[in-house]
Formats: structure tokens, sequence, C-alpha cells
């Protein structure tokens, strides 16, 4: 059914007056209820519905067109109202003929403008001059309304260049004020006009008479000399003169023009030199601009500048730029040696290594740069282990330690695991009171064991650098993006695989050196003649004292226990991409037991280290390593705890992967990693909770059987503090869960419960219970779910804990209530009975004692009648929720965990 609307109504437009095409602003009442409903819209009587914008009901933006009348009403029609009226009107002004140099705020029409330069219209003939003021005098505009002119002279025109000129109506409009003498003054203005046009052949001629008058006597000669000398002599002579004429003409034209047309051409020469130079400057340039950022370093705006030069210059066939290219390949060649001096330097880090290699790929330096590199780094290595033992055998042998700055690298070095072996040797002998951090140690222990502690530390420095080398030169990252977009990373990593032997070899000639080198300075006789005069040199009589082999020996047992300790905790930390999220019948998913697999393996490595046999120390005999080896142990279990925070708290996509180590042979450093990141934060929550239980109660223990089995000190310190973690890890990640499910349901009460305007002063008798707190049971109801899909023992254990939420909340909405009539209390008691009633399985004293608050804080009932009609409505509620409440019947009494 439409409805009728009042008819439109204009009450205002601005402006209210323009030219055609003017932008107006209509305001008014009733202007339509949006643009569809604007049907018809004309000012002056002209349709501008084309050009209307509908803004409102009380506004409408539009364009005036080309109307008819001057002056109109503006009518507003639409389909809600129909056909308007208005109270105002507009005035349609015609435009004045604008010069082109006169200022104009619109664009103006160009197809008849008048040109005030040339005094005429555009488009008119040449022929058909239109003078500015053609009467002479000064021009009075008349105040006679246009319609009566029109009226007056019809089909003629004021325009005096219009065919249908009139002159009355050109007089009333321009000079309708002017005095007759004026008029008089102007007739003789246009008789003097006409003269002049008369009078323009005459005046040419008179200016050239002087020429006429020189060119009769020529002719006049010539028709002399043509009667006394006969017609053909006077004409050779004649034309031999012109000759001359013409000769002398063109001598003194060549004689002043040669020096001007001289500079001119030197001008456009020097011109084009300029732009050649000014358009090719970046090639001119460059050889100094080479030279410069060598100086400074910028070796990446170098090789920019190159790569571009040769991309433009490379193929030119100008000889100029043949010249400057040369110039150009002549400093890149100095510079690709000036790098690979650099790269060839020792020591050097890592860090400048790679990026001297990079540059040199980038300049398409000869052979491999990479793997020259990595062949001068194992020399250097090997190097750097012999000038150590040459180093320590002269001080040996009575001559000062020459102090050599290769040597030097204790800024870049592990802890060295032959570095307690004279404190060990101290505390052996009693000197349990010298400081750990003394350095006479050196002075008093043999100098093998000062050489072998260096030598593993130099070695300890150098070798995770020259690994770290191969692996960058194998999967090609020491290259930039230039060189992967032209193949040669790919070329790089077929020269890497075709040289995995030889990087091989280098690596076992690292490592039998420093085998022998040790065996050189602790076990010479163990050598032979040829390897001892190599890797030997030490002044002794005997090998070394006894009671030093054993402490050695001990040493490498307790730094290989703990290295072992350390990359376990690399790999539990690595577990973490191995969780698929695959829940078993027991809640559990891979993780805990891939834990506890990860340790027994890695104990099980160690058995024949931490094993003494008949005379042998034991590795915990120490009680700083018994704490070192505690404390590492602590670390796993640690490593382990974050890994589960992690992996409940992150998405997939954002656990961290620092920790992975580089594997040549794998393709995909992290392929492995488990990419499903749409697993919710609730069942994240729930399996990892699940998790904590199970370690709690048996991974964690089994796991200290195992220590203690292998004979490790303060496994009760280490259980204890794991289980302290796991237990905080535990409470946290379940409050967060209970905050995720509790807080709507406990948020959805107070509305639910005054909604409608729900007073529990003034409400009808009770029927049943209302919808908000089966709303409330059916979402315990999703949770309970929720849990029970993931672990059955979860669910007493969260259930509870949102039950006492709910409790205490709607404790606090009774007691906030400031009185309830009678059937107000009897509502407020059934809703409070059927939720405590539904939830029976799960309540604690917490929630027991919020319910009880909540019940004392309604009236009594004051007859039996209101007591039956409660016990009957409690009864339809649980015959009506019975499937809904299954769920909680059928929930075992357990022991509730909070």
């Amino acid at each position: 059914m439409s409805h009728t609307r009042k008819p439109p109504l204009v009450t205002g437009i601005s402006p209210n007056e323009g030219i055609a095409w003017t932008k107006v602003t209509i305001r008014g009442e009733n202007l339509g209820m949006g643009p569809t409903d604007l049907i018809g819209l004309t000012i002056c009587g002209h349709n501008c519905l084309l050009t209307a914008e509908w803004m409102s009901a009380s506004k409408i933006v539009c364009r005036v067109g080309q109307a008819k009348n001057d002056k109109g009403d503006i009518i507003v029609t639409t389909k809600s109202g129909g056909k308007g009226t208005s109270t105002v009107s507009f005035k349609l002004l015609k435009p004045e003929k604008i010069g082109i140099l006169d200022q104009s705020a619109v664009w103006v029409d160009e197809i008849n403008y008048y040109d005030m330069r040339t005094d005429r219209n555009k488009g008119m003939p040449p022929l058909s001059l239109r003078p500015a003021n053609p009467l002479g005098i000064e021009i009075d505009k008349g105040k006679f309304p246009q319609k009566e002119l029109e009226a007056l002279f019809p089909g003629m025109s004021a325009d005096f260049t219009s065919e249908n000129f009139s002159a009355a109506w050109y007089l009333i409009e321009n000079h309708s004020t002017t005095s007759f003498d004026q008029l008089k003054m102007a007739v003789m203005n246009l008789k003097k006009q006409a003269n002049k046009k008369n009078e323009g052949s005459l005046a040419y001629v008179k200016g050239g008479l002087s020429t006429f008058f020189e060119a009769q006597d020529a002719l006049s000669a010539i028709h002399q000399k043509l009667e006394a000398d006969g017609t053909e002599k006077v004409e050779g002579s004649m034309t031999q003169k012109l000759e001359n004429v013409l000769n002398r003409a063109s001598n003194t034209a060549d004689t002043l023009f040669q020096e001007v047309l001289g500079r001119k051409d030197k001008a456009d020469s020097t011109r084009n030199a300029l732009n050649v130079l000014q358009r090719f400057k970046f090639l001119f340039n460059l050889p100094l601009n080479i030279e410069r950022n060598i100086q400074k370093g910028d070796y990446d705006v170098v090789i920019n500048d190159y790569e571009k030069a040769k991309s433009l210059f490379g193929k030119t066939e100008v000889q100029v730029f043949k010249k400057y290219y040369a110039e150009v390949e002549t400093r890149v060649e100095a510079l690709r040696k000036l790098l690979l001096d650099k790269l060839f330097e020792t020591p050097s880090t890592l860090h400048d290594q790679k990026r001297y290699i990079r540059y040199l790929s980038d300049l398409h330096a000869e052979g491999d740069p990479a793997w020259q590199c990595i062949g001068a780094q194992h020399k250097w290595i090997l190097q750097l282990m012999h000038n150590c033992k040459e180093s320590y055998i002269k001080e040996q042998k009575g001559s000062t330690l020459v102090h050599s700055p290769m040597l030097d690298l204790d800024s870049d070095v592990r802890p060295s695991s032959l570095g307690h072996l004279s404190r060990s040797a101290s505390l052996k002998r009693g000197s349990s009171n010298q400081s750990s951090r003394d350095e006479t140690w050196r002075f008093k222990a043999p100098q093998q064991v000062a050489f072998v502690e260096k030598l593993t530390k130099l070695v300890v420095s150098q070798l995770p650098n020259f690994w770290k080398l191969w692996i960058s030169y194998v999967n090609g990252s020491l290259f930039s993006e230039t060189a992967e977009k032209s193949g040669q990373m790919e070329r790089s990593k077929k020269n890497a695989r075709q040289r995995q032997n030889d990087f091989k070899i280098m690596i076992q000639q690292v490592m039998k050196s420093l085998v022998k080198l040790i065996r050189g300075a602790l076990l010479p006789f163990s050598l032979g003649e040829s390897e001892l005069r190599e890797y030997g040199g030490w002044e002794m009589k005997s090998e070394l004292s006894g009671q030093w082999l054993p402490h050695v020996i001990q040493t490498i047992r307790v730094r290989c226990i703990m290295i072992t300790l350390q990359h376990t905790a690399e790999d539990v930390k690595r577990l973490a991409e191995k969780e698929d999220w695959i829940v078993d019948n027991e809640g559990l998913t891979c993780l805990p037991s891939q834990f506890e697999q990860c340790i027994v393996h890695s104990l099980q490595s160690l058995k024949s280290v931490l094993d003494c046999k008949s005379g042998e120390t034991s590795v915990f005999q120490q009680p700083k390593i018994q704490e070192d080896m505690c404390q590492l142990s602590i670390n796993i279990m640690q490593v382990f705890i974050d890994c589960l925070e992690q992996l409940s708290t992150k998405p997939d996509s954002d656990v961290d992967t620092t920790h992975v180590s580089a594997d040549v042979s794998s393709p995909d450093l992290f392929g492995s990693i488990h990419e499903d990141s749409s697993l919710p934060l609730e069942r994240r929550l729930l399996i990892v909770l699940s998790n904590c239980c199970y370690l709690e109660r048996h991974t964690f223990l089994n796991l200290a059987e195992h220590f203690e089995k292998h004979g490790f000190q303060g496994v009760e310190k280490i259980t204890q503090v794991s289980m302290d973690s796991l237990k905080e890890l535990d409470q946290r990640l379940f409050e967060m869960y209970i905050e995720l499910k509790a807080d709507p349901i406990v948020g959805s009460l107070e509305p639910g419960i005054y909604a409608g305007y729900f007073d529990w002063k003034d409400c009808l008798a009770p029927t049943g219970v209302r919808n908000y707190l089966k709303e409330a049971l059916v979402h315990i109801i999703a949770v309970h779910a929720e849990v029970f899909t993931v672990s059955k023992e979860l669910v007493p254990r969260v259930l509870s804990r949102i039950v006492e939420a709910v409790a205490e909340e709607l404790s606090r909405l009774m007691q906030c209530v400031s009185s309830f009539s009678r059937n107000g209390s009897l509502q407020a008691r059934l809703e409070i009975c059927a939720l405590r009633d539904a939830l029976a399985v799960f309540l604690t004293p917490e929630s027991n004692s919020s319910f009880k608050q909540a019940l004392e804080a309604l009236p009594q009932l004051s007859s039996g009648g209101d007591k039956k009609l409660l016990e009957e409505l409690l009864n339809t509620f649980k015959s009506s929720m019975q499937l809904q409440l299954t769920c909680f019947q059928a929930a075992a009494s357990t022991v509730v965990k909070t």
C-alpha cells in the first residue's frame, strides 16, 4: 500500500539569477524520498532533470539549462507527492560577449567570440571589419529592456555586421542619451573613415614616387641606347653588366656573412659537444667516480654503476665510448684484485667473507671465489694449529712465548673443554681454596696441557665459521638477488654438490691434525717417527706424568656429557615442530612420548661415559660438576615446558624456528613444520592441558628414574623444579581457558534476567524456568562436549570452575535486588534451584556457598501451595531438559582438581 505524501514545495534557490549552466542549490520541503523518487525538475520552463542531484528531502543541486524565458518558477515533481509549487523564482541572464583578453570566471564559448585585436568576430570573413566604436563618440548604454527592443524591431539586429542591421536599434541601445551635437560629430567621423579607405591606394603611390621616377629614367636611357647602337650590342652589354653586378653582390654577401656563419658553425659544434657530454656524463665521469667510491669502501655503488655501464656501452662501436669504457674495465679489474686480496686476508669475520664473495660474484670474477675462500680458510686453520704448537715448544725450551696476533682469538672462543684441567688437578692435590679464575695455573701446569687447551680453543673458534661458510656456499646465500636472477646461484649449488667430497677431506684433515697434535703433546710415543717429526717436537724424558692423564680423560668425559645435554635441549626444542595435534583415546598427542624417548635416548648414548670402571672416579664426584649437570637437566625440562606454552598460545606459523640447524642434505629446512594453523585456541589449550596432566603423573616420574639409574645427582631437585614449572604453566593455561569460556556465559545472565523490562517487584506468577537460564545451560553443555572430546579427566575440573563463576554471578545479582514480590521470589527460587540441581555433579564448596547466599537473599515461602508449585515446576523443567542434562548425570564423581 503506497502512502501519499505532500506535494513538493520550493522555498529557496541559491543563486537566484545567473546565465545558462549556472549551478544552483534548491531548498524546500518534500523534495522526494530518494534519487529514484525525483521524476521532474524545471527552471524557467527548461527541463533540468538530467543534471539534477538529489541530496535530501530538502535539498537538490542542479544546473540551469538554455531556457526560453528569462524568469520563471522552479517546479519539482516526485512520484510520492506529484507536481509541486514554488514560492521563489530564478532570473536567467544573457551572457555578455567577452574578448580574448577579458577576465572571466567561466569557460568562454569560443565559437564566435569578439577579437579586440583584429576588430572582428572569429569565423567572419577577413574583409568584414568591425570597429569597436564606429561613431567615434562615447557609448552610453540605455536601460531599455531587450524584449521591448526585439518586439519593436522584429527580425532586426543591433549588430552592424549583421545583414539585418537596424541603425535605430543601435542608436537606442548605445546612444539613447547622446546629444544632437554629438550625433553630428559622429556623422563627421563616419565620413572621415570612408574618405580614408578611398585615399588608401593613392597614399601608397605617393610613398613610392621616387622609385617610380628612377625606374622611368632608367627605361628612357635604355630606350635611347637601343636606338643609337643597335639592339644586339646593347643586349650583350646589358647582360655582362648584370653578371658583374650579381658577382659583386655575391662576393659582398659572402664577405659580410662568412665570419657570422663561421661563428655559427663553431657554436653549433660546441653546442653539440656539450649536449653529448651532458647526455653521456655518466660514462665520462664513471672512472673517477669508481676510484672515489673504492676509496670510501662503497663497493655496492661501484657494482651498480658498472652493471649499468656494461648494459649501455658494453657493445658500443663509438670510439670515444670505447675508450672510456676501457678505462672503466681497467678500474673494475683493479677492484677485483683488491677484493680478492681482502677475501684471503686472515683473520677475517664470516660476515666480511660473505660480503667480498658477493661483490666478486657480481663483478663476474674469474674462477669460484667462494671455493677459493674455503680453501684458503682451511689452509689458515691448519697453519694456525701448527703455529700454536711451535710457540709453546719455544716456551718450553726456555724462550719467551712469542705473542702472535693469529693466536689471539679468545674474543670469539667458546669455553674450552680442557680449561678445567689444571684447576681439577689443583683440586685433586688439595688446592681447593685457589680461585678457579686464577690465571697462574698456566705456569704450574705442564706446557703440553696448556698447549692442548689453547689448541682446542683455536679449533672451536674457527671450525664453526668454516662450517657456516660451507653451508652458505651450498645453499646459495652468498650471492645477491642479481646473481640469483642470472643463474649464478644454481651454478654455485651445482659446484658445491660436486665438491662435497673435497670439503669432507678438508674437515677430516683438520680433525686428524687436531688429534695428532694432541697425541704428540700428551702421548708422543703413540706416533710413528715421521708423524712425530711433524706433530711432536716436545722435550720430555718420558710421557706425561700419570696424575695428568686421568684428569684429561675425566675432563673430556665431563665435557662430553655437557655437550650431549646441550644438544638434547636443542632436540627437545625442535619437538614443537612435530606436534600434529592428533589426540588418542587418553587425550594425549605424540609430544609427551617423543619428549621421553628423546631424553632416554640421550642418556643411553652417555652410558659408556657415565659408567665407572674399577679404579675410575665418578664424573659427578665434584660438587661443581654435579651442579652444572643438574642445571643442564633442569634446562632440558624447562625448554620442553616453554615449547608447550608456545604451542598453546601461538599459531603454528608463529612457532620459533630460529634454532633449526642448517642441514645440507635437506632442501627445505622447515618442510616438516606443521602448517595447519586453523586449530582454534580453545582446543589447543585443552590438548596442552591434557598433556601437562600426563607429564606430571607419568613422564616426569619416569625420567627421574632414568636419571637415577644413570647416576645423576640432584634428581629430586630436577624433578621438583620441573614439576613446579609445569604446574605453573598448567594453571596459567587453565585460567586462560576458563576466562575464554566462563566470561560469555556469566556476562549473558544479567541481560537475560531483565530482558523485556522484567521486574522482580511486579511480575506474573511463574509458569516455568525462563529462556536465559536454558541458554546458559546449553552453553555449559557445549563446553562439556568440547572438553569431553579431548580428555574426560579434564571435564570435572573445567565444569566445576565454570559452575563456580555462574553461581557467584547469580548470587551477586540476587543480592543486588532491593525487594521481591511473592511471584518474583518464587520465580527467582525456581531458577536458582533448577540451575543448582542441573549442575549438582560439578558443585564444589565454593559454588554451594554461592547458591546458598542467593537463596538466602530471597523471602521465604509463606505457604504450602507455593512449595508445591515450586516442586511441580522443577519436575517439569527436569523432564523437559532430560535429554540435554544427560551428559551431566553420566559424569562420574571424581576428585575435582582446582
